[in-house]
């Protein structure tokens, strides 16, 4: 399945998402919270993998779920609309993630392969023509 930006167009995709960490975390940073908890939670949407364990289209759509903007762009809504401090930041480390591994050039997934993303295919350690 095709569809892998390239180019000048992935550079900036890639560089947004590290904007996004950054940013994210500085908003982490400013709403009080503890930046000693950022490492032990940083790494917790990485959970939305456990789809893949059905099936290789659940786990995409699963993964994709807890990896675009939008899921903690609602939870910044819902703590918003519930004055929660807390919830804001738990959004923010959320946000953060997910800039991560799209700078580090992990993007959205495609249902016929883990390693197939809209932002190139993932070298992961087998061979680059298939992981089938």
């Amino acid at each position: 399945m095709c569809g892998h930006v390239l180019g000048a167009p992935r550079l900036i995709l890639r560089s947004e998402g590290f904007v996004v960490l950054v940013a994210s975390l500085w908003g982490y940073r400013h709403y009080g919270a503890p930046m000693l908890l950022v490492p032990l939670v940083l790494f917790l949407p990485d959970l939305f993998m456990v789809g893949y364990l059905a099936s290789t289209r659940v786990g995409t759509a699963i993964y994709n779920t807890g990896h675009s903007y939008l899921a903690p762009a609602a939870l910044w809504f819902v703590a918003t609309v519930i004055e929660s401090p807390g919830t804001k930041a738990a959004a923010l480390v959320w946000a953060a993630h997910i800039g991560m591994d799209r700078a580090l050039g992990y993007g959205l997934k495609y249902p016929d392969s883990f390693s197939n993303t809209h932002l190139g295919r993932l070298n992961l350690g087998k061979s680059s023509r298939t992981d089938k």
